[in-house]
Order: C-alpha cells, then structure tokens, then sequence
C-alpha cells in the first residue's frame, strides 16, 4: 500500500473539473514566481492553497487522469523542496507513478522530477533509477529537454564518485539540446557542468560558466539562477584565492535565499561562508557558521550535495587543525543553537564587517 498525505476531510467530493484546473495553473504560475524576485509571495501562494493542491492530486489520480496530476506534482517540486517537504512529493510521485496510464512524455517528466526530489534528500539509489527511466522513456518521444534534464540529474549523482562520468553525461546533455527550442534542460547541464568543472579542477572553466549564467540570471531576473551560482562561483574564487570575491557571492547568494525563506539552500550558502571565513583564519567564527550550518540543513531533511560536502569536509579539516577539539565542539554547538533567522542574521553580520573594512 502508497502511503498518502494527510488532506482535510470532504475537500476531494467538492473537486471538480474548473476547481482543478485553477488550481494547476495557480501551482505552475507559482513555480515559475519561485525563480523570481518574489519568490516568497509565491511560496506563500501555494501555502495557501496547498490542501486543496494535494486534494486535487487526489481527484485526477481516481480519475485516471495521469497526466494533469503529473504536472500538478512537477509544478509543487520547489514548493516541497523550499517548505521542507520532501516526503509529501516522494509519495505524490510513488502513487501517481503507479498508476497506469498518461502520456510517455508526462510520465518521463515525473520520473525526472521525483529523482531529482528525492536526490537532495541523499536517496542517490532511487534518483539515479529515477533520472535513467526519464531519460530512456523520453528518448521513445524525442523529448530534449528530459532527455538532457535526466542527463544532468544522472551527472549529480556520479559526482559522489566519478567526476569524469559526469562531465561525459554534461556534454551528452549539453549536445542533445543543440539546434532545439530547449532552454530548460540545456540550462540545469551548465549548471552541472560548471560544478563537475570545478570539481575536476578545472577553475577557470567552471568560473566562465559560472560567470555566464550569473549574467543570464541577473538579465531575466531569475534570482533562483543568481543565488545558484553565486554561491556555486564563491567556491571556486575561494579556491583561486580571491577571497572578498569570494564572500561577497555568497553573501548575495544568502540574502536572496533567506528573503524567499529556503530553508533548504540557506545552509548551502552558510558553508560557502564558512569557508571563506576559515580560509580568512576567523576560525572560531566559521566554526559558528559550520555549526548552524549543520543543523539548519538537518532541520531541512536535506543532505550536503557532493560539492557542497567537499567544502564541508575542507572546512572541518581547516578548523579541527586550527582549533583544540573542545573549542571547535563548543563554537559548533553555539552555531546550532541559533534560529535559522538568527544563524542569517549572524553570518550577513560578518559579511558586512568584513565589506566595510575591506
């Protein structure tokens, strides 16, 4: 039996076919608002529609209408991801994905899109089954944005343990959407590549990506893309040595990511800061920072992606040779007592300072 998410009693007998059509186009509006500068009133938007969203999830799946419930899932992905609500898409998928029936290119798109859900929760088995269904059953409809969506999701997941896998995959993506109307698909393998880039050691290629879609991002006015890689583009111009650029990316990246309230990316650019401040040798500061960075993402049900682990794991090294073990313990724990608004509060403080004396 699919476990089911818990919806007010009656809200399914009152669905109807205009009820749940409105509430489709709300959820897709919304996502697209969520990659914008009012990224919270979008959010917001969807809270406030969300159990009939999951009601109407229902209506369509006892219908057997697989399609619009699969794009009613798609549409709430950044919504389960910013609300810290993982659990409630890996079901809605799980179900609607056991249900017979829908167009190839729909249900390609959800196995992309649950992969892709589950994958920032660490569940690298099931996103890697996820992401090579999507590419195989999009291929069957010539679909290039999957295609290279499910390439790019595959790419993530090989960056545990194989860059060079990943960098090949990027590059079948990336190739894929050439010559075609695709942006979306073309766009999340840049993306990747740059990190696979950066990963390989390849700096200044993952810098000239990076660089780009920051450009692209601010001229579309796609903050979801400007805090992405800025914080993506700190790490590597810490690792080039250019440290107030450094901090001054993820300082950007941080103040948009705690503006719209993703609770699940304010701990990604915190490490980021963490970094920079370690490698500025404040030492017991990014221990605070670590700290609260630690327990905002634990308190998110999300995982260190593999590159953000890797500057984890850097930072602790830095900090456990630079500090007695009782003192980096203590620093941590005062970090991850702080509220998230207090860790955010904290870590712009010091990003200020360090602007103002600079």
């Amino acid at each position: 039996m699919v476990a089911q998410v818990s919806r007010p009693a009656g809200m399914i007998e009152l669905m109807d076919a205009p009820t749940a059509e409105s509430l489709l186009r709300t959820a897709e509006d919304a996502r697209a608002g969520m990659r914008g500068p009012n990224s919270a009133a979008a959010v917001a938007q969807v809270e406030a529609n969300y159990p009939d969203m999951l009601a109407a999830l229902d209506w369509h799946l006892e219908r057997g209408q697989i399609d619009p419930a699969c794009r009613l899932a798609t549409a709430l992905v950044p919504f389960w991801m910013t609300t810290k609500r993982i659990d409630d898409g890996d079901r809605w998928f799980e179900r609607a994905l056991q249900v017979a029936g829908g167009s190839d290119r729909s249900r390609a798109r959800a196995l992309y899109d649950h992969g892709y859900l589950v994958f920032w929760a660490g569940r690298y088995e099931l996103a890697a089954n996820r992401f090579k269904a999507a590419s195989s059953l999009a291929a069957t409809v010539n679909d290039p944005t999957v295609i290279a969506l499910a390439l790019a999701g595959s790419a993530r997941v090989a960056l545990n343990d194989d860059v060079e896998e990943a960098i090949r995959l990027l590059r079948e993506a990336v190739a894929i959407t050439d010559h075609t109307a695709d942006t979306e698909g073309r766009s999340s393998a840049m993306h990747v590549l740059a990190v696979a880039l950066q990963m390989s050691g390849d700096l200044e290629g993952a810098r000239d990506v990076m660089s780009e879609r920051i450009d692209m991002g601010r001229r579309r006015g796609e903050d979801f893309v400007v805090w992405v890689e800025s914080a993506n583009l700190s790490m590597v111009e810490r690792q080039l040595g250019n440290l107030a650029r450094a901090r001054s990316l993820s300082r950007e990246a941080l103040e948009i990511v705690s503006t719209a309230g993703n609770d699940m990316a304010i701990p990604w650019v915190i490490n980021g800061l963490a970094a920079v401040t370690a490698a500025q040798a404040d030492h017991e500061r990014a221990a605070r920072l670590i700290g609260m960075a630690e327990a905002m993402l634990e308190r998110a049900g999300g995982e260190w992606p593999p590159d953000e682990r890797v500057q984890y794991e850097g930072t602790l090294a830095a900090l456990s040779a630079a500090l007695a073990p009782a003192d980096l313990e203590s620093a941590r724990a005062d970090g991850a007592r702080m509220t998230t608004a207090q860790g955010v509060a904290y870590a712009l403080a010091g990003a200020q300072a360090e602007l103002q004396s600079a």
